[in-house]
């Protein structure tokens, strides 16, 4: 029982490193806003599997579902950050960057409050409280089609300068912005002479060693600031 219980838990990160190692592959084939939206949908069906497993009796689709739920998080986290940051225009940029995390650290709470026995957390209820991780997923999912592509990704790897103009004037509305367009340009000549990093070359790189040190102390640490217990 314990194994099967480390397992259920654990699933979940490792869902989440498979997911997030594939993002830079997927975003830079299919664009941001449609791996968002299909993001969405394996969310959705992961909240369906964990909602019917008490009346099919099975403990394996908790299992299935927390994989998937690790799977579209890993996959999430870098395109939620990237998507947002490139349809905000300069002067919001910093301040939507900020919203994502405030979210991320309200929908913990949320699930810690939700997750009281008085609440969704008794044994008639727990279904409920696994079928409520497809509700943002199913309110992204429709409202998502309203929003364009993101200009960057429009321009640099699809080559579309007009619909990256349409996109601009749908998201920052009428006026001048060709001199986002030309930050736009410059960025991508710029991608052009620049490597792209694996992780391996990541971590032999001196030029990064010390932000690679400091973002893997703060990552370790938060394990020993009592969340856990929590």
């Amino acid at each position: 029982l314990l194994f099967l219980w480390s397992i259920t838990v654990s699933i979940f990160g490792i869902g989440g490193l498979l997911g997030s190692s594939g993002s830079r592959y997927l975003t830079v084939k299919y664009g941001k806003k449609r791996c968002l939206l299909c993001n969405n949908l394996v969310m959705l069906v992961a909240a369906s599997i964990m909602a019917c497993s008490k009346i099919a009796q099975s403990f394996e689709m908790i299992i299935i579902g927390r994989f998937m739920c690790g799977i579209s998080a890993g996959l999430c986290i870098p395109l939620q950050y990237q998507y947002i940051g490139e349809i905000s225009p300069k002067k919001l940029r910093g301040f939507t960057y900020s919203t994502s995390s405030f979210f991320w650290s309200l929908g913990k709470a949320i699930g810690q409050v939700s997750g009281q026995r008085e609440l969704l957390g008794s044994q008639s209820r727990w279904p409920m409280l696994m079928a409520s991780y497809g509700l943002p997923a199913l309110i992204q999912l429709v409202t998502l089609p309203f929003f364009p592509e993101s200009p960057p990704y429009l321009l640099m790897h699809k080559g579309d300068q007009e619909g990256c103009k349409k996109a601009i004037r749908q998201l920052w509305g009428e006026g001048q912005h060709q001199a986002d367009i030309e930050d736009i340009m410059k960025e991508k000549a710029t991608m052009k002479n620049t490597k792209i990093l694996s992780v391996l070359d990541l971590m032999k790189d001196p030029a990064f060693r010390w932000q690679l040190y400091t973002m893997v102390i703060l990552t370790a640490t938060v394990q020993l600031c009592g969340i856990n217990a929590v």
